[in-house]
């Protein structure tokens, strides 16, 4: 199985899958449903991070009354997580930082077109 590819005309990586080394999902109130990882990347520490962000952005949209959060980028040593929130939930993919140059709008329409269904078979990512 493979994982979508990026959007035609876009720059390399060939597949912007191909960076992804974990992922998370978390349900529409921002609690962690499912997490996944790769031989890369064996910690799930991050998914704390991106638990206490979609904290802080429902403080934030509640608060300051905000509206339309598109997406949230969070920066690590050597890697980011980009934050996504999808119909049914919200996504969190970590990145190898050097794999891309920055986050292009392709990037995050690819992450708002992902398909989490898609990681439970594939055979890169292992269920934690």
């Amino acid at each position: 199985m493979s994982l979508p590819p990026m959007s035609p005309g876009t720059s390399p990586p060939d597949t912007y899958a191909d960076s992804v080394i974990g992922a998370a999902i978390f349900d529409p109130s921002g609690l962690p449903k499912e997490y996944f990882t790769t031989p890369e990347s064996g910690d799930i520490g991050w998914v704390q991070t991106i638990f206490q962000a979609l904290g802080l952005r429902s403080l934030l949209m509640s608060s300051l009354r905000l509206e339309g959060f598109s997406h949230a980028i969070i920066h690590g040593s050597g890697y980011f997580a980009i934050v996504v929130k999808q119909k049914a939930n919200y996504i969190a993919l970590l990145v190898r930082q050097n794999d891309l140059r920055g986050v292009s709008q392709s990037f995050v329409r690819w992450v708002h077109e992902f398909e989490p269904s898609t990681l439970r078979d594939h055979p890169r990512f292992n269920s934690v």
